[in-house]
């Protein structure tokens, strides 16, 4: 009985052990089959494309964009540039789920955010503006109804953003606070709407009147963008996108600078005196002005306004100096002075004609010459005669006009170049060779009729003859540049190594000098300029539009039904007349008017106040004073005229001045000037009329 009970035991014991080794080798064996699974799913499985999505963070590609190039003035001072501006969001209902589902503890985190929610918005009225109260109620709202992504305020610069991050909410984390900081570059102009159409814009592709790139901006967007980068980015569990670092990086390139040739400076002086002038005469619709130096043809000032129709504000909205091509009138006749000079036709600017009491068949009289038996060349370019410059014309090529037509494309008066910025228009001439070439052509062309023009192809014939022959093209770029190496080197070209003879020129000087001298149709507002003036004035009628026939009717091209018609009115010359610096066009057109619009007043004042103010700006031209006695306050109409104590200095009143003034008038006053910021005179202390010890300092700021 017992051997059968140990037999019995044995058995069971082997069976357990049999069971017990074959689970050991199962399990082994599945082992080893999880082993090689994982190694297959870690180095060798790839996961079903359209199932993995569900189960990894979505990534998204960013395009980074890189930062633009700034345009920068011919001085050095930045007309354009790119800084960076934050938006503020805020996600109302950040953690209020969490708070609902903890009781009483809930709501005590609940109150505790709104109370730093009011805190916060009371904070962002004070660096914003506004009532905090309104941003409170904005934000109580969103909470309520949901709004995870609340625009607050106005962006900001950085150092508003610091201060904001001081406040309640926006010195925590986003997932705790709600606060949602984006940042944006904004293109800003330090100087506003100062030469804004050259400088121009660049707006989305999606405009659909396509005038989209304008100005410098446009022209040279290609390098002022720079290259974009891409990165992909994947999100959080807390809602955030973050970079994804086990995806494609790009690192964008950041636009290159576009240095110009424009003097800011020059910029307000031309802009305020082209203003001026016509500001209160609601006759003009637009008027422009362009300063080119002389030796290189570099651009120093273009300025354009055009009136607002519904404000009668002027705004630079339209580029006249290269998109309005025009009957340029009276201004042209310089060519056919020039055509005939370097033919020979005339010898002298004393030769004489006979006046034939202004009659050339087939043409208008010019009853400037009434009374008188004959008339010298000079004189007649000087009162601006019609009937001298078509007897020069009709008499001496009559039988060849072409031969003075192709004089005409030698003086690049006949095509558009390339300029540096887009929309100049291209000249046309009649051709001696088409059908609709007109008898009377020929005399029109030599007074500045039958063709049309820009003002900067003027202006660029003018600029040559003040360089002795020498036509250099106009240019705006010096150079493109990355962190101040010049990358792209532009600068002068020459269109024409000699449009005329260096004698021809200094006769054309003479001609230009008796405009505005004595007799002269300029010499009322240039005779007495800081700087002797040469130059010519036009006056012209301008073709009616399409339009305008359709409405008004007609009784000449150029004159409506009821007698209107558009002037033109232009000044263009150069100064130091005898050794020319600057030449400089200023163009007017007006609306349909009976009056007329002459180049020798409004331009020419214009012009006058032009040049008084650069010779005033540029020590060049003054002479260094030694002090002998008292000087005399600079007061600038703000009280009458006293003389300085050095002794007893009194802090002059330099708000509203701009810097180089401002530091005259202290530094005059035997007081020293320290100064910060850019722009006009905001703020001085010591306060002005102030005593002060001599050699005080006197801080200024300027906006």
């Amino acid at each position: 009985m017992a051997t059968r009970t140990q037999n019995s035991t044995r058995r069971e014991r082997d069976r357990i052990g049999m069971i017990l080794y074959y689970l050991y080798v199962a399990f082994l064996a599945l082992s080893l089959v999880l082993v090689c699974r994982m190694a297959y799913i870690q180095w060798f499985w790839k996961p079903d494309k359209t199932i993995e999505k569900y189960f990894k963070p979505r990534s998204v590609k960013t395009t980074i964009d890189p930062e633009r190039g700034s345009i920068i003035g011919g001085d050095g001072k930045l007309l354009a540039m790119s800084t960076p501006l934050y938006e503020i969001f805020i996600d109302c209902t950040v953690r209020k789920d969490y708070f609902t589902g903890k009781g009483k503890e809930g709501k005590r985190l609940e109150s505790e955010w709104q109370d730093k929610a009011k805190r916060f918005a009371k904070g962002l009225s004070a660096e914003m503006g506004g009532d905090g109260e309104n941003y409170w109620k904005m934000i109580k709202k969103g909470r309520e109804e949901g709004n995870r992504y609340m625009r607050l305020g106005h962006p900001v610069d950085r150092e508003t953003l610091q201060r904001l991050r001081k406040l309640p909410l926006m010195n925590e984390e986003q997932y705790r606070s709600g606060i949602i900081v984006r940042k944006k570059d904004s293109r800003q102009y330090p100087y506003g709407k100062l030469a804004m159409r050259t400088i121009g814009y660049v707006k989305d592709n999606s405009n659909s009147n396509g005038n989209n790139h304008i100005g410098i901006e446009g022209k040279y967007d290609y390098v002022l963008h720079g290259k974009e980068g891409e990165m992909w980015t994947r999100q959080t569990d807390d809602k955030e996108w973050i970079q994804n670092y086990d995806s494609l990086y790009v690192k964008p390139e950041d636009g290159l600078d576009v240095r110009t040739t424009l003097d800011i400076t020059m910029q307000d002086i031309v802009d305020k005196a082209l203003r001026r002038q016509i500001e209160n005469d609601k006759s003009i619709e637009m008027g422009c002005a362009v300063i080119m130096d002389v030796k290189t043809g570099a651009i120093r000032s273009m300025v354009n306004l055009m009136r607002d129709s519904t404000d009668w504000s002027l705004n630079e909205t339209f580029n006249m100096a290269i998109g309005l091509n025009s009957e340029p009138g009276s201004v042209f006749k310089a060519t056919t002075l020039m055509t005939a000079l370097e033919d020979g036709v005339i010898k002298s600017l004393d030769d004489r004609i006979p006046t034939n009491n202004g009659i050339i068949p087939g043409y208008p009289q010019d009853d400037h010459v009434l009374g008188m038996k004959d008339i010298s060349i000079l004189h007649g370019f000087e009162i601006s005669s019609n009937y001298v410059f078509r007897y020069l014309a009709v008499k001496n090529y009559s039988d060849d006009p072409k031969r003075f037509l192709d004089k005409l494309y030698l003086y690049k008066l006949g095509q558009a170049f390339d300029f540096d910025l887009d929309g100049l228009r291209e000249p046309e001439l009649p051709n001696p060779a088409s059908p609709l070439w007109s008898a009377t052509d020929l005399g029109s062309v030599a007074m500045g009729y039958a063709i049309k023009e820009t003002p900067l192809h003027i202006l660029t014939f003018y600029n040559a003859v003040a360089n002795k022959g020498k036509m250099m093209k106009p240019y705006l770029v010096e150079s493109v540049e990355k962190d101040g190496v010049v990358k792209i080197k532009k600068g002068p070209s020459v269109l024409n190594a000699s449009i005329c003879s260096k004698a021809t020129a200094d006769t054309m000087l003479r001609a230009m000098k008796a405009v505005t001298s004595d007799g002269g149709t300029a010499a009322l507002r240039l005779k007495g300029a800081k700087m002797r003036v040469a130059g010519k004035t036009g006056t012209s009628r301008q073709v009616l539009s399409g339009e305008e026939i359709k409405k008004y009717g007609m009784s000449s091209p150029y004159v409506t039904k009821d007698g209107s018609y558009h002037n033109l009115a232009t000044f263009v010359g150069f100064f130091p007349a005898d050794e020319p610096r600057y030449s400089a066009i200023i163009c007017l057109k007006s609306y349909l008017i009976k009056g007329s619009v002459y180049g020798g007043v409004l331009p020419a004042a214009a012009m006058r106040e032009i040049v008084d103010a650069l010779y005033a700006l540029d020590p060049a031209y003054g002479r260094e004073l030694e002090p002998k006695a008292p000087a005399p306050r600079m007061t600038v109409g703000r009280e009458a005229p006293s003389f300085v104590d050095p002794k007893e200095p009194v802090v002059p009143d330099v708000k509203g001045l701009g810097l180089k003034d401002a530091m005259f008038m202290i530094e005059n006053s035997g007081l020293k000037c320290v100064y910060n910021g850019t722009g006009h005179v905001t703020s001085q202390v010591p306060r002005a009329g102030q005593k002060a010890a001599p050699g005080t300092t006197v801080t200024i700021g300027l906006k």
